[in-house]
């Protein structure tokens, strides 16, 4: 059975994955359109708290999103 995630985790996966798009200036891309809807609907969480996250953990999810470590 898989561990259940907490919101801090599933937030930061969602986090991360927008981030990765945002800093190739493609969030408007298709790619983004149809993969982030899903990932929020899968995490069940929304787009605000993703962006509040990103907000309180900025550059620990750009360093993610970069590859470079979190």
């Amino acid at each position: 059975m898989a561990k259940v995630k907490t919101l801090e985790e599933r937030l930061w996966g969602a986090a991360v994955l927008k981030m990765s798009f945002r800093l190739r200036g493609a969030e408007d891309s298709p790619a983004f359109r149809g993969i982030y809807p899903g990932v929020l609907r899968d995490l069940d969480v929304d787009d605000d708290a993703v962006e509040k996250y990103i907000g309180e953990h900025r550059e620990r999810v750009e360093l993610a999103a970069r590859g470079s470590g979190a």
